[in-house]
């Protein structure tokens, strides 16, 4: 048996330039960092016991003997994609599905990884986030881009680079203190509802060609980003980030609707200086730069969310268990 333990991520700046459409024609770019929240997938051979071969356990248990009988379609094209047989999938997670940290990518690496591993198999990083991205895109046809599949393959807080000749993985480094005062002032805060990332990134993708020049200066704003968090006055993130989603959500109208605008309002009359929300859009995770000193009035604005402290991690998808007698 083993376990694989795999982050979530928070995305910054550049979304939406990490879509084939836009970066195949001008490159994308995108700074995330990887958060101490995990998905987890555990694995093991199943007896031959039982009357069925194979079980994958999530919000409901199937249980099948072919691949073809499994409804779940990225368990389904991952099995045959890299084939194991009498196995038995569980999965668990820190924080909700459909709620835009990129669960359903970091499923699809642990996914993939725990599978090479119970072959006796030792991809490279790379190699599993480019595999989770071939069959979340090609093989499931689900919508969207490429860089949770990297952030989660990776973690760490990385400028994460799109293009038709490959994909790169940027370490982003500064100061510890510099590094603490950003984290310390960022807000995790759950809408209160979930949403279906593959609806808002097809409509988002569609509109590519009349978004051009909102994806253009997204992409820049990466670069003045860095530069911020490097040597610059941390605050103005906060305030890149308020740019940043102004342009995102004229993406689609399916990025934000009256409700989060009127949150993402409250949020910055009571102490916020910019934030977004974290995947596609349409609901999820609201994250919010806030200075240490306006959180608590922050918080009294919304009694009824719930909010995720969190801290940046490293290690990306890794192995967190494994039976020796594997």
């Amino acid at each position: 048996m083993l376990i694989i333990r795999t982050p979530f991520r928070v995305s910054f700046f550049g979304g939406g330039t990490d879509y084939k459409e836009y970066y195949s024609r001008f490159g994308g770019s995108v700074i995330s960092a990887t958060i101490d929240k995990y998905c987890y997938v555990s694995v093991r051979h199943l007896p031959p016991f039982f009357e069925y071969q194979n079980q994958f356990t999530y919000s409901r248990i199937e249980r099948f003997n072919s691949v073809d009988e499994v409804e779940h379609p990225l368990v389904r094209e991952t099995l045959r994609y890299i084939p194991v047989e009498q196995i038995q999938i569980a999965y668990d997670a820190d924080l909700s599905a459909c709620s835009g940290i990129g669960s359903s990518s970091a499923f699809a690496v642990g996914l993939v990884h725990a599978l090479h591993a119970m072959r006796n198999e030792n991809p490279d990083k790379m190699t599993i986030a480019k595999e989770a991205i071939h069959i979340e895109r090609d093989l499931c046809r689900e919508a969207g881009g490429v860089q949770d599949q990297l952030a989660s393959a990776f973690g760490g807080f990385n400028r994460l680079e799109f293009s038709d000749a490959g994909f790169s993985v940027k370490p982003l480094t500064f100061a510890p203190e510099r590094l603490r005062q950003f984290q310390s002032s960022l807000v995790l805060m759950f809408t209160g509802f979930t949403h279906f990332s593959g609806q808002v990134a097809r409509e988002q993708q569609k509109n590519i060609p009349a978004t051009l020049s909102q994806l253009h200066r997204m992409k820049q704003m990466v670069y003045e980003a860095e530069q911020l968090l490097r040597d610059g006055e941390i605050d103005d993130v906060g305030r890149l980030l308020d740019e940043g989603w102004r342009l995102k959500r004229s993406l689609s109208s399916a990025i934000t609707n009256s409700k989060i605008d009127e949150m993402y309002e409250c949020a910055k009359a009571h102490g916020a200086l910019g934030g977004k929300l974290l995947g596609a859009g349409g609901g999820g995770f609201m994250l919010l730069y806030v200075p240490i000193q306006r959180q608590a009035s922050l918080q009294r604005a919304f009694p009824e969310c719930k909010f995720v402290p969190f801290s940046f991690e490293r290690s990306g998808t890794k192995i967190l268990y494994e039976n020796e007698t594997m």
